[in-house]
């Protein structure tokens, strides 16, 4: 997954078409410019005479707007439903009274701008993916994805119930900003590669588009790492300059089409296991909020996080299906042997970028601890079922 234009790894049907996505993609990799400061406003003042259309007399007051600027194109597949789905959750729980204007990427800042804008005030909240921003600090890639790292499920508990969110507060605070989650795609698949993957000898050489953490493990396995806009990774197959892409899963991987160019399609993927995304306030308009209103943020996150993660797993096996029976592709399984060995990389390389300050080390080691106590009940609960369900059920 990326933003396109994202420094760190980056991402996204209703029937969408191919070309659609492309396109958006492609106008998400270019950004734009800070269209303007500004700050959450009443839309009537106390004095002001009613000239809303609103029925309930006492909301003709203390109405406010936000703008809310994304890293995502207009509307785009899962990814850019999740802020739609927050502005809609607040405009019902504030009974018309808050108003969030959502802006694509581009449209208020660039895909990758939103962070900034938010921070200085030319937005008022962001929703992007927090390990687009590890130029900043190498502590926001835990609360996105890390490989190797947790489920969605997993990511969910730390947060709330780990202290997770207690370490964010702390790094978001350092660039004026409060976040939280507000979405997840559930786990991405390994990728589509244009030939077989059955050993650790094949990923010596292959060039594979995976930014980021993930890139980097790549990269330690005699590949070479590729980072590309969404726009361009179709192409890029087409012509061979790449062997290998991974992007979100099969609800997205179909709409781009990568199966008519690399037809062997792996898992499981072992880059972003559970990625998170992010709404991010500035942190002046937060303090600024009352409880309750600071509240109505914190649930229509929550049901923004809540709602995606049940849209991904349902529109990733609608979609899986359509690409085994209309269109003949078979899932493949990386080998244990590969899979061991990634594992292995993997812990190293995400230990050591946890190295990079005392505050990161310190999210690092909070995120091993819990990750770590939560394996034996994951494989114990979800793990042993699946697998038994499987046995059960057969073909």
């Amino acid at each position: 997954m990326e933003a396109h234009a994202a420094p760190v790894g980056q991402t996204q049907n209703m029937s969408v078409k191919r070309r659609d996505i492309v396109a958006g993609a492609a106008a998400l990799a270019t950004g734009a410019g800070v269209i303007g400061a500004l700050r959450p406003k009443s839309k009537t003042s106390p004095s002001a005479k009613r000239s809303d259309t609103l029925t309930a007399p006492n909301l003709s007051q203390n109405r406010k707007e936000f703008r809310l600027a994304t890293s995502w194109p207009k509307d785009f597949p899962g990814l850019g439903q999740m802020p739609n789905r927050f502005a809609e959750a607040m405009r019902l729980m504030s009974d018309g009274r808050i108003e969030i204007k959502v802006f694509a990427a581009g449209e208020l800042v660039g895909a990758t701008e939103c962070f900034d804008a938010t921070s200085t005030g030319a937005a008022d909240m962001y929703h992007a993916a927090e390990y687009y921003w590890q130029g900043k600090s190498r502590g926001f890639s835990f609360f996105t994805a890390v490989p190797m790292g947790m489920t969605a499920t997993e990511i969910m508990g730390w947060c709330e119930f780990g202290g997770g969110q207690q370490l964010w507060d702390e790094l978001s605070a350092k660039f004026n900003i409060k976040a939280f989650q507000a979405g997840n795609t559930g786990h991405q698949t390994g990728g589509w590669f244009r030939r077989k993957m059955e050993t650790l000898e094949d990923f010596k050489g292959l060039r594979m588009r995976m930014p980021g953490l993930g890139g980097e493990v790549i990269r330690q396995l005699g590949g070479t790492a590729v980072t590309l806009p969404g726009g361009e990774i179709y192409q890029a197959l087409q012509s061979g300059s790449i062997d290998a892409t991974e992007w979100v899963g099969p609800w997205n991987d179909l709409a781009l089409g990568f199966y008519r160019e690399a037809p062997y399609y792996y898992a499981p993927g072992f880059h972003e296991p559970g990625s998170s995304l992010a709404l991010g306030v500035n942190l002046d308009v937060w303090k600024d909020l009352s409880a309750a209103e600071q509240n109505m943020i914190r649930f229509a996150c929550k049901s923004a996080n809540d709602a995606s993660l049940g849209e991904y797993t349902f529109k990733n096996a609608q979609a899986l299906d359509e690409l085994k029976t209309t269109y003949g592709i078979e899932p493949q399984f990386f080998s244990t042997e590969i899979l061991k060995r990634v594992g292995e990389i993997s812990d190293q390389v995400v230990d050591d970028f946890g190295n990079a300050d005392a505050l990161t080390r310190r999210i690092a080691d909070s995120y091993f601890k819990t990750r770590n106590q939560m394996r034996y009940w994951t494989q114990m609960s979800e793990g042993r079922y699946i697998a038994a369900r499987e046995a059960a059920l057969g073909d």
